[in-house]
């Protein structure tokens, strides 16, 4: 499918084409199969012992879901709560379960959950079997909640709170069901999470705030750290593979950078030769990327960083729920 035309499907009212249509209600019929099979108990949810926190979003690309996820395991860790987190490991070769070490790299394990144990500290676990990866993550440490990063469809892993992340500029698109839209579950399903998080945007009356706090730019070779401003009124090469790679160029531009845009595919494993410019320009890339360009970074390569800001009372009334399971 290509993205340009995807884009003009899933967010700016093009139309649907009738393959997409077809192909999403047999997807949506396989789906709600699934989500019976779960409630009637054809299928089985296994508890791990633990309170279990998922992190998740109804629509393809990039949410939040991992700002949000660190910026949890930062504030339950304030309220005397142990994070672990475990999640799918998407873009690694592992199959796991595997817990995270010094020695993990993100063609191994993927890029979200390596950049969560390393900014965070916390005991990060992978595997496509999370139940085994959640299982795992508690015998290697002393843990309170475990956080289920990108969790929300899978329903093997019992949860007793669900956070649904929702883009608050593209919202749900066209609300259709894959490949006609970015949704991987009908909207009823916001009926059953416990809480609503809106990242950028405004939120609605029933959804909690989120904003992302420019961080400023650090060298990805020397650690050099500088607030984002320095690069305002300069032309910069903008590196992108996250779902949503237009947000982070917007970023950009809302700081006056003049932005040479170059988006790649979610967890693209980069290569020296995609990022060979040989003009001297600044390179900007997410924390995300960054992670995987490290090993050859050249000079004046930089990563953004971003802290997701929440509402204290938010965090109170998690907290609670969590210690009340």
């Amino acid at each position: 499918m290509n993205s340009a035309r995807r884009e003009a499907v899933w967010y700016h009212g093009a139309d649907v084409p009738l393959s997409w249509r077809l192909l999403a209600r047999l997807y949506g019929g396989v789906t709600a199969l699934r989500r019976s099979a779960y409630a009637q108990g054809w299928l089985r949810s296994h508890a791990v012992g633990k309170p279990v926190v998922v992190v998740g979003n109804l629509s393809v690309g990039g949410t939040g879901k991992t700002p949000l996820t660190l910026a949890l395991v930062r504030a339950l860790g304030a309220r005397g709560l142990r994070a672990g987190v475990v999640s799918r490991g998407y873009g690694g070769t592992a199959k796991g379960p595997l817990l995270l070490d010094a020695a993990s790299t993100p063609q191994q394990v993927g890029d979200e959950p390596l950049l969560i144990h390393t900014r965070s500290g916390a005991p990060v676990a992978i595997g496509r079997d999370r139940v085994a990866a959640a299982r795992l993550l508690l015998a290697s440490a002393p843990i309170d909640v475990i956080l289920a990063d990108d969790g929300l469809q899978h329903y093997r892993l019992r949860r007793d709170v669900e956070i649904c992340v929702i883009d608050g500029a593209r919202r749900f698109g066209n609300r259709r069901l894959l490949p006609a839209g970015p949704l991987r579950e009908p909207l009823s399903r916001l009926d059953r999470v416990d809480f609503r998080v809106c990242n950028g945007g405004l939120a609605r009356a029933d959804e909690v705030q989120l904003h992302l706090r420019d961080e400023g730019a650090t060298a990805l070779r020397g650690g050099e750290h500088v607030a984002l401003e320095t690069f305002a009124h300069q032309r910069v090469r903008a590196v992108a593979g996250i779902g949503n790679p237009q947000r982070f160029f917007d970023s950009l531009r809302a700081c006056r950078i003049e932005v040479i845009e170059h988006a790649f595919a979610d967890h693209h494993l980069f290569r020296p030769d995609d990022l060979a410019f040989d003009d001297g320009l600044p390179v900007l890339m997410t924390e995300k990327d960054a992670i995987k360009c490290r090993a050859f970074a050249q000079t004046d390569w930089w990563q953004v960083s971003v802290q997701a800001q929440l509402p204290e009372r938010f965090l109170d009334v998690l907290a609670h729920r969590i210690l009340a399971v």
